[in-house]
């Protein structure tokens, strides 16, 4: 009996969501691409987890489509290897935030998932490349805009037009990544930050996030009128006395983290 290409851990609201195909560097098949499908569905229905961690198992994060698979079927069709169940817009169905261990290469395809999460934590070990002109093609979950947006659009057109390797370390410096980690501690790092996102207000973690995106796509302008009408929406529920309650344990985290 063949292993599974996806792995879920749950424990204490946060799911562990492990790329499980080492051997082939976690490339993205139509099985796998399925199986991620299948799984943010179902973790956005469980009432339980509010924090998924991505990651992958083995030496690599992702090392984008299934180069094999990719060839026999081609990318004619509208329903071909690049447009089937794609990763991002899989991912995208859990509303909570999403926090990637980036624990080795991401590469083209693989580097768009990476770029689908909320935070990234990068193990030494980790390195980013876009290779989608080298493959010949363009692509088509995200990056071409993402990426100029995340390091600026000179960086990212180096990269992307060159295809050449990013460092863990030069990403951190670029704005990438969130912070880089030693590889034994990338778990740990992932999950001490998930934890700190249990502790604010539950409805919080996916109106906040979603609030964020959504002035995100939008232009500055556009984005403070968005970010106006929700919050006058979402505060006006919020009662004196909750927020009383809530700023002696503000008062009290924020004496503990400094200390």
């Amino acid at each position: 009996m063949s292993d599974p290409v996806l792995i879920v851990e749950k424990s204490d609201g946060i799911a562990t969501v492990t790329l499980n195909r080492p051997t082939a560097m976690n490339a993205l098949s139509m099985d796998l691409r399925a199986a991620i499908a299948d799984t943010f569905q179902a973790l956005e229905t469980d009432p339980e987890i509010k924090v998924a961690i991505l990651t992958g198992a083995g030496k690599a994060f992702c090392a984008g489509l299934d180069l094999k698979e990719l060839g026999e079927q081609g990318l004619s069709g509208p329903d071909n290897a690049v447009t089937h169940k794609d990763p991002v817009t899989s991912i995208a169905q859990f509303s909570g935030p999403i926090i990637c261990a980036i624990n080795g290469v991401a590469i083209t395809g693989g580097f768009e998932l990476a770029l689908a999460g909320d935070v990234l934590i990068a193990s030494s070990n980790a390195r980013f490349a876009d290779t989608h002109a080298r493959v010949g093609i363009l692509p088509g979950w995200g990056l071409s805009q993402k990426l100029s947006r995340t390091i600026g659009i000179f960086r990212a057109k180096e990269l992307s037009l060159t295809g050449n390797f990013l460092s863990a370390e030069q990403a951190a410096e670029w704005g990438l990544v969130n912070r880089v980690v030693e590889p034994n501690d990338l778990l740990d790092v992932a999950r001490s930050l998930a934890n700190d996102m249990l502790t604010v207000v539950p409805e919080c973690l996916p109106a906040y996030k979603a609030l964020i995106d959504e002035g995100y796509a939008q232009t500055f302008g556009d984005g403070i009128k968005t970010e106006r009408r929700v919050s006058g929406a979402a505060n006006s529920a919020v009662s004196a006395g909750e927020l009383e309650n809530r700023r002696a344990g503000i008062q009290q985290r924020g004496k503990s983290q400094t200390s």
